[in-house]
């Protein structure tokens, strides 16, 4: 790996993050030992608090440390390396500071020749944040697709890493991976993955929102051994709370201290906070709920793989299925009319005709086998 100093934005080294009150005198959870201070009067608050008398006109930890510290037991982080741990709004914000803190924007001549900027590598069909922030940064996305196999009523999808390491170039600064990968639901082999984290001198983020549902393959336990990883995972899947919009980023602490200096100073709001500490409690209600859509969605893998209309359904380590169909499109419509919604994926690279299914409650499940079998 270069040296972090040649790998960010030069002026990203010399950015002096914003000072916000509670960073100068943390409170409550932050530093516990300062418990005892009782009148804050020093961020410009109503101390007269909210309309509904709900205990949110103050400020919330602005580093999260208390929801850090449960995560860290959960992911078996020692309290020592909890600065390895960065939260944010959703796994999109750690996706957008990081191409924002990593990669110059490019500058093209007037011909569109581009002269100038860094550039990052994608491998479609994957999560399209990646692409998007990209192109908010006005930064050069190089795409090396996956590499698509069918056997029978299955099929597979793998990295190209000889396709990967040939495309990186001395402006190359990240790598977006997706295992398990959306929208093809498969994890990706293992030694792939080493073999593109090692053989790159950049940064490689290993997008882990679905992990819960394939978790001996999760490369958190071995963050240590690559300090060019930045791994993100997710609340919105297994533990059931998309709504709340918080995502984790877990990487070397010098990579973490680069996020935290330039997000917003209070990113992740306080009924956000309680919401996930509350949930963090429950544990076991996670775990019986993953055995529950496991066992969902290989019942479902197997129904739709006996369906006329159904070409293949690909090997699923997620909490979806990517199948494919005669006519997606006609399936698609005809659901929505039973009003059933799936993704029609038909429109993305390597996904001709392609449905990714959610996998849902039993309920939820017989209801969409009833519509695909009916006339």
């Amino acid at each position: 790996m270069r040296p972090l100093s040649q790998l960010l934005r030069k002026h990203i080294l010399t950015v002096k993050p914003y000072s916000s009150a509670r960073s100068e005198y943390p409170t409550g959870n932050a530093v516990p030992s300062q418990a005892s201070a009782q009148t804050f009067l020093d961020a410009n608050e109503n101390a007269f608090g909210s309309p509904d008398g709900a205990a949110v006109h103050r400020y919330p930890d602005p580093l999260q440390m208390a929801l850090k510290r449960r995560i860290g037991e959960i992911k078996h982080i020692p309290e020592e390396r909890i600065n390895t741990i960065f939260l944010g709004n959703g796994s999109d914000e750690p996706i957008d500071l990081i191409i924002r803190a990593f990669c110059e924007p490019s500058i093209h001549a007037a011909s569109g020749e581009i002269l100038q900027g860094d550039e990052m590598i994608i491998t479609p069909p994957t999560y399209g944040m990646y692409e998007v922030s990209a192109a908010i940064h006005h930064v050069v996305v190089n795409r090396v697709p996956l590499v698509r196999t069918f056997e029978g009523k299955s099929g597979s999808y793998r990295l190209d890493v000889d396709g990967i390491l040939r495309a990186i170039t001395p402006r190359t600064k990240l790598i977006f991976l997706c295992s398990p990968n959306n929208p093809t639901a498969n994890v990706f082999d293992k030694r792939a993955l080493e073999q593109i984290i090692t053989s790159f001198d950049g940064i490689v983020i290993l997008d882990e929102a679905y992990i819960d549902f394939a978790e001996k393959h999760s490369f958190l336990p071995r963050l240590a051994e690559f300090p060019n990883l930045v791994i993100l995972q997710t609340f919105s899947k297994a533990w059931g709370m998309a709504a709340l919009r918080l995502g984790m980023a877990f990487a070397d602490a010098s990579i973490i201290e680069v996020l935290n200096k330039i997000k917003p100073p209070y990113n992740i709001n306080i009924l956000t906070q309680d919401a996930a500490l509350k949930a963090l409690q429950h544990t076991d209600w996670k775990d019986r709920v993953v055995k529950d859509i496991l066992e969902e969605r290989e019942s479902l893998m197997h129904e739709l793989s006996t369906l006329h209309d159904v070409q293949h359904v690909f090997p699923s380590d997620a909490n979806f299925i990517l199948a494919h169909f005669t006519n997606a499109r006609a399936v698609y419509e005809r659901l929505v009319e039973k009003g059933i919604i799936v993704r029609d994926r038909s429109g993305v690279t390597l996904c001709e005709d392609c449905l990714r299914i959610t996998v849902g409650t039993p309920f939820e499940n017989e209801r969409l086998l009833a519509a695909l079998t009916s006339a």
